[in-house]
């Protein structure tokens, strides 16, 4: 995210930037942690406040402890805000959204008017759970996920498609075979069925009666084990493909245009030669000293 955003200014501005935006100084890690630790905090907050016996006991500690890091996590975005040239960039962008999603349903809840509006009130409270994505934003590798989901997408839809035929299929075929007695009282609810099955979860609250229905059943499971893996292997193999790219550099060798090397790499690993073409190869500078000598 950083390689987008730049300062606004020379001075405070750019100072906080390097602070909020950067973790290679003593001040950028410490504000991390801390923007981490509230962020937990938050969450923990979240999650306690939903068990009901925490929230008869608890529930004005939890009240003022989210509001004061609602109204920090505020104070946080707009200091984002003043840093950047573009503010607008960052608020586009993922975890733009995710912060406007995290603080914005606390300040909703005091435009709500009434009782009767409880339900809404709670729902934007939820929402609030979604700040635990920023901690996304602390994970080196969550960049190497993020790009082997983007590469993967097409074949994973590709799958969920042809998974979804054959469930359509296998639902079809149960809702004529099997009697709405036995809970199939119609093709969307076989669905519901064919997926539980396929998936090997097995709810027990939709059951074939009829020995052929059972014996679909069993193809139907044994089927859902030989092609769960399918998905797990597709993105695996985007993980490992986005980590040898990270590791390595695009840069092919001027001398024999071998690619892929590392990209602390200054020699080209299987003919030797310089592969900064933006500066001159020290060897050469040895060379010229030995026949001056």
């Amino acid at each position: 995210m950083n390689f987008h955003l730049t300062p606004g200014t020379e001075g405070l501005r750019s100072r906080l930037f390097h602070i909020i935006f950067e973790s290679d100084t003593p001040g950028a890690k410490a504000f991390d942690i801390a923007l981490i630790m509230a962020i937990l905090v938050s969450v923990a907050v979240i999650l306690l406040g939903s068990i009901e016996i925490y929230a008869e006991r608890y529930g004005h500690i939890f009240f003022y402890t989210e509001w004061v890091l609602t109204l920090l996590f505020s104070i946080e975005l707009l200091v984002r805000i003043y840093c950047l040239e573009r503010p607008l960039l960052y608020l586009k962008s993922f975890y733009g959204i995710v912060d406007l999603i995290a603080i914005l349903p606390t300040w909703l809840v005091l435009l709500v008017p009434g009782a009767h509006a409880l339900v809404i009130v709670r729902l934007l409270r939820v929402l609030r759970i979604f700040r635990i994505l920023r901690l996304m934003a602390f994970v080196g590798e969550a960049n190497l996920l993020i790009d082997a989901l983007k590469r993967s997408l097409h074949q994973i839809l590709l799958f969920f498609f042809s998974i979804l035929m054959v469930v359509t299929l296998f639902a079809a075929l149960m809702y004529t075979i099997e009697s709405p007695e036995a809970g199939f009282t119609s093709i969307p609810m076989s669905m519901y069925w064919a997926i539980v099955s396929m998936t090997t979860v097995g709810y027990g609250d939709i059951v074939p009666a009829t020995p052929l229905g059972k014996a679909i059943t069993m193809v139907l499971m044994l089927l859902g084990y030989s092609i769960i893996a399918v998905p797990t292997g597709i993105f695996s193999a985007q993980v490992i493909r986005s980590i040898r790219e990270d590791r390595h550099s695009e840069e092919t060798c001027p001398g024999c245009g071998h690619e892929q090397h590392d990209k602390r790499a200054r020699y080209c690993m299987r003919c030797g030669t310089w592969l900064d073409e933006d500066s001159e190869d020290p060897r050469k500078k040895d060379e010229q000293k030995q026949d001056e000598d």
